[in-house]
């Protein structure tokens, strides 16, 4: 991948939502409930302060996410979609258990 976000944003991309049938009626894209979670894929630097100090970031690249339903702008890079976000849209880190 060819994209750096900058600040405190990240690159996401949404896991695919498996096609639901309910009653032999196969249910479109566009009535699809989006994801909401997500692998983080790239990690800016992280947000500097107004006095100029570097806050890192809590979430790194490789992290499964929970983010809120509409966060971030959807961006297509070479074919692929993704969602680039604030730090502070991501609500939870998926933990392996």
């Amino acid at each position: 991948m060819q994209v750096k976000p900058l600040a405190d944003r990240v690159v996401v991309k949404p896991f695919e939502e498996t096609e639901t049938v309910k009653g032999g009626i196969i249910i479109p894209d566009t009535a699809k409930e989006k994801p909401m979670q997500g692998e983080i894929i790239e990690v800016g630097p992280g947000r500097t302060t107004e006095d100029g100090k570097k806050i890192p970031m809590e979430v790194k690249k490789g992290n499964k996410v929970l983010y809120g339903k509409y966060s971030g702008t959807e961006v297509s890079i070479a074919g692929e979609e993704y969602l680039i976000m604030r730090e502070s849209d991501i609500f939870a880190v998926i933990q392996d258990s």
